[in-house]
């Protein structure tokens, strides 16, 4: 998308453009492993605006060429207080690989979609430029990956353990999560004189320090330590608890301080923030984007990432879902931050007044949509708890699931005179909308409900029941595949009654910690006799800061420390994968073979039964299409001699 605004309106990302704002010195230079879209669905563009609100001169290094002679990470010189560094919306090792550990050939977050503007473990590898160009400066790690590796993790792509980003990397300080609050209270501390390696007790960050220096004091918390890097990399049943206390500790209203040893060093992971009120959030989205790419890149081609969500509102921030496989808890928390209603509407106003909007909004929506202004009845039980998720094993009797404030979003956004339709494409919890799953539920789910299906669905919705195996979905963290029935009802009953065709599309994972072959078979019978053919599937991928990658590196649930098997070799993944494809010829025979190899004929009918009927259907008509024709030929000889 071309824009004719100024280049002033964007933060600088030129040399050019920093001089014609007449600064000399930077008090801030971000790295970025993402090109530069000022949106707020970027977290390169949110830390940068924060900083700009609070009177800083900043500019943006954007995918820096880190293969030359290093001119990008030179042309700002050195700045006043400190690099920002972070390699972008994605850990750049998923960004980069498959499941399989192919190299991807595009990148989302690059203009014309083009891979090769990163390097592997970009925020690592930024860092330790900046260490050695500028020793003396302090650089400042955050984002998903810093946020994902803070303390020893398993590497699905190097299969292998490796020490918090901190130890690798050389950096001064990590801020973990959603980074406003603490880049805030750094900036104030700084202002203030304070010299920045003294920044030891701010919360939701993380410091490296030798061990003989001691822990920083801070009287209201108190430390929990873990086992240390070292004894991870000896037993892996050490590794697999130290998971359940960062997890815990992560998802705490009063968490304790993290400490844990590596060489001589600890790393010290201080307590996060509480989560961000009302004003808090609507302030951070408040600021003045101006929700389009850079210009420089206009003849680079569209960045896929932002074509996706530009004329998207995210209306919360946070998950209470837990799911094991999944990193928005270890990054965003479980507790919902909700924007105001008029911040999202004023979003919406901006939104409706793009050049190139055409009347539908294309998402309103959050980590998973429908968690909007949901939280604990009684704070004081939440500020007890400790378990990771509300909603798994059972919904939290504590937990509201009041569905109105959604609903009624969606008819204001729909009620504005130039929404001809809002969408909402992200992910919604069905099992928040099905009462035998669900006992905190009331009627506004129903209204919800017939408010999301009759207005809201871009042809098809997207949710997630993840696997069909009752153990699988345990360890997953997901309800019994029961309740997905149960939704599936609901749903197409409303479609029918607006006189409306909007299939499911349902997510599901092969290869998950406690999935089986013989569970992908069920999972495929099931669901083939549900009447769907899946699209939406993926394989199992590791990522940091995960129950289930725990699973997979150390084949321990880490609460429990009870063995849990795992498809780990290529052959066992692919037999899995496998299943969510009975539909297509080539497959089929090698299916037959598998389920007879695990002892399920029963589940051949079922899979490929059909095709073996037409196959008997086919040549049973061939049959009669031979003796037919058999038969005149007996005619025709007959008349022949006949006439002779």
């Amino acid at each position: 998308m071309l824009s004719n605004r100024p280049w002033s309106d964007w933060l600088p990302i030129t040399k050019k453009e920093v001089e014609e704002r007449g600064w000399g010195e930077l008090d801030v230079i971000l790295i970025s492993g993402d090109a530069y879209v000022d949106h707020p669905a970027f977290g390169t563009a949110v830390i940068g605006r924060i900083l700009e609100s609070e009177g800083l001169k900043i500019a943006i290094v954007a995918q820096p060429n880190w293969q030359d002679d290093l001119r990008d990470f030179k042309k700002f010189g050195r700045p006043k207080l400190f690099f920002g560094v972070t390699s972008g919306c994605m850990d750049t090792m998923v960004n980069h690989y498959t499941a399989s550990r192919r190299k991807r050939s595009t990148d989302a977050y690059t203009p014309g979609g083009k891979a090769g503007f990163r390097p592997d473990y970009a925020a690592t590898a930024y860092s330790k430029i900046l260490k050695e160009l500028y020793p003396d400066v302090p650089v400042l790690i955050g984002g998903i990956e810093a946020s994902l590796r803070r303390v020893t993790h398993y590497d699905y792509w190097a299969d292998k353990l490796f020490p918090s980003i901190l130890k690798d990397s050389g950096a001064d300080m990590l801020v973990y999560g959603m980074g406003e609050m603490p880049l805030r209270e750094i900036v104030r501390l700084l202002k203030r004189g304070v010299p920045f390696a003294s920044l030891n007790t701010i919360p939701q960050t993380g410091i490296l320090r030798n061990r003989e220096e001691g822990i920083p004091k801070n009287k209201r918390w108190t430390d929990v330590e873990l086992y240390s890097h070292e004894r991870c990399l000896k037993e892996k049943i050490d590794f697999a608890a130290n998971f359940k206390t960062i997890e815990q500790e992560s998802n705490k209203v009063k968490a304790r301080r993290i400490v844990q040893r590596v060489g001589d060093e600890n790393i010290i992971i201080n307590p996060p923030y509480p989560p961000m009120t009302e004003n808090e959030i609507d302030t951070s989205f408040d600021l003045p984007y101006t929700r389009m790419p850079h210009p420089k890149y206009n003849k680079r081609g569209s960045i896929p990432a932002y074509e996706m969500i530009r004329f998207s509102v995210n209306m919360h921030r946070g998950c209470f879902g837990g799911c094991s496989f999944c990193t928005i808890s270890a990054h965003q928390g479980k507790f919902i931050a909700s924007r105001s209603e008029e911040s999202i509407m004023k979003e919406v106003e901006v939104v409706t007044a793009m050049p190139d909007f055409k009347g539908y909004i294309s998402d309103l929506g959050g980590p998973s949509a429908n968690m909007y202004k949901m939280k604990g009845k009684v704070q004081e039980i939440c500020d007890r708890c400790v378990s990771p998720s509300c909603i798994h094993p059972v919904v939290c009797h504590n937990l509201d699931t009041n569905h109105q404030p959604l609903t009624d979003i969606y008819k204001k956004v729909d009620a504005h005179p130039n929404v001809k339709k809002a969408f909402v494409s992200s992910g919604i919890r069905y099992d928040l909308l099905t009462k035998s799953y669900n006992k905190n539920a009331d009627e506004s789910i129903d209204v919800y409900m017939d408010q999301l299906v009759s207005n809201h669905v871009c042809g098809r919705l997207k949710v997630a029941p993840e696997h069909t195996s009752a153990n699988t979905l345990k360890i997953m963290r997901k309800p019994a595949f029961e309740h997905f029935h149960e939704f599936k009802k609901k749903y197409d009953e409303i479609n029918e009654k607006h006189g409306l065709k909007q299939p499911l599309i349902p997510y599901f994972i092969s290869s998950h910690p406690g999935s089986e072959a013989s569970d992908m078979a069920n999972l495929a019978a099931e669901t083939k006799e549900m009447g769907f053919k899946l699209e939406q599937v993926q394989d199992f991928t590791p990522t940091p800061m995960t129950v289930a990658t725990i699973i997979y590196y150390t084949g321990l649930e880490p609460y429990k420390l009870r063995p849990v098997y795992t498809a780990k070799s290529k052959k066992e993944k692919q037999n899995q994968h496998l299943f969510f494809f009975w539909h297509k010829r080539e497959n089929q025979q090698l299916i037959r073979e598998k389920l007879t190899k695990l002892g399920r004929e029963d589940l051949v009918e079922k899979l490929l039964g059909d095709r073996k009927k037409a196959m008997k259907q086919s040549r049973g008509k061939q049959r009669v299409q031979d003796k037919i024709k058999s038969k005149r030929g007996k005619n025709t000889k007959i008349i022949k001699r006949r006439r002779k």
